[in-house]
C-alpha cells in the first residue's frame, strides 16, 4: 500500500472555493476508485489556510490511475487557483 500526504497552503479568502472543489473531488474519487482506500481533505487545527489531503492506495497502479482520471485533471486548475504556493506532496510505503 502507498500513502500520500499533500500539504497545501491556501490564499486567504479562497478557503470556501478550495473546500468546495476538494469536496467535489473527494466524492468522485470515493465513487469511482476502489483502489483508493482513503482520500480525505483535512484543515489544520488553529489555521485558516493550511490543509492536507491524506490518501491511501492499494498499489502503485491505483495511484497512477488516480492521477489520470478526467475529474482529477479537471480539479487541478480549480484547486491550483486557490493555492498560496506549491504543494508539498510526500509518498509513503506502508509498514506491516
Amino acid at each position: 500500500m502507498i500513502g500520500v500526504v499533500a500539504k497545501l497552503k491556501i490564499q486567504d479568502g479562497k478557503q470556501a472555493e478550495f473546500e468546495q472543489a476538494g469536496k467535489d473531488l473527494m466524492a468522485k474519487v470515493k465513487a469511482n476508485e476502489p483502489g483508493c482506500l482513503t482520500y480525505q481533505l483535512y484543515k489544520e487545527k488553529g489555521s485558516d489556510t493550511d490543509y492536507i489531503f491524506m490518501e491511501q492506495y492499494a498499489s502503485q497502479d491505483d495511484l497512477k490511475a488516480h492521477g489520470q482520471t478526467d475529474y482529477f485533471k479537471a480539479a487541478g486548475p480549480k484547486l491550483g487557483a486557490c493555492l498560496a504556493g506549491a504543494p508539498n506532496v510526500q509518498y509513503f510505503d506502508i509498514v506491516e
